[in-house]
């Protein structure tokens, strides 16, 4: 039997560590085996290329080194940890996916849609989460929940302009899919946990 690939997506602050601890309690506890992962990293020399994607450089990132850095790290992770995982029954659950980098790169960096298009395929090869939970909050309210956990990463420095148009690639992307599921993160903490239960019991329910 095959496991099953959850993702949590959203903008910084959205909350998003809290939610993917409350579905590894809830997965585990409806009897399968599960784990969890992150973007980018989750492997060894997928973790190296994250410290160089977020590191504050003394130069000029170029957007599309950032982006084929982001799939570099993207592929490690699904053939070294998500494939291996899935083939043997077990759950993963996983901090950002492609979503991430079509939203983040496509919208806040504005790259051309062929060039997405283009490295999507050469890396998932058709391959795409079995739901995906999208925690939606305002860029400004994000920002400062994020500033409150500390020091901002290079990504995060990029400005609220950015973050406006990564957020409307996220819910143009979501509106589109029907197997990702918007939460609004700007609600009372409780209440986002209760909409994030209901949309993955009722997926349970379908296994």
């Amino acid at each position: 039997m095959q496991g099953k690939f959850i993702v949590v997506e959203g903008l910084e602050g959205a909350g998003k560590s809290s939610v993917i601890q409350l579905l590894l309690n809830r997965v585990k506890k409806a009897g399968y085996k599960c784990i969890t992962t992150r973007e980018p990293g989750g492997t060894p020399m997928a973790e190296a290329i994250r410290e160089c994607v977020k590191h504050p450089w003394q130069e000029h990132v170029a957007q599309e080194t950032e982006l084929m850095l982001m799939y570099a790290a993207r592929r490690q992770l699904l053939v070294n940890t998500i494939f291996p995982a899935l083939d043997n029954n077990v759950w993963v659950i996983g901090d950002r996916h492609n979503l991430s980098s079509l939203a983040y790169q496509g919208g806040g960096r504005q790259i051309d849609e062929h060039i997405m298009r283009t490295l999507s395929e050469i890396t998932l090869k058709d391959f795409t989460p079995d739901l995906t939970l999208y925690l939606d909050v305002d860029p400004q309210t994000g920002l400062e929940r994020a500033r409150g956990r500390g020091e901002l990463d290079r990504i995060e420095q990029a400005g609220l302009a950015f973050f406006e148009r990564t957020r409307a690639r996220y819910i143009e992307l979501a509106g589109n899919d029907e197997s990702i599921i918007t939460i609004n993160a700007m609600q009372p903490i409780d209440q986002v946990h209760q909409d994030v239960m209901s949309s993955l019991n009722r997926f349970l329910e379908c296994q």
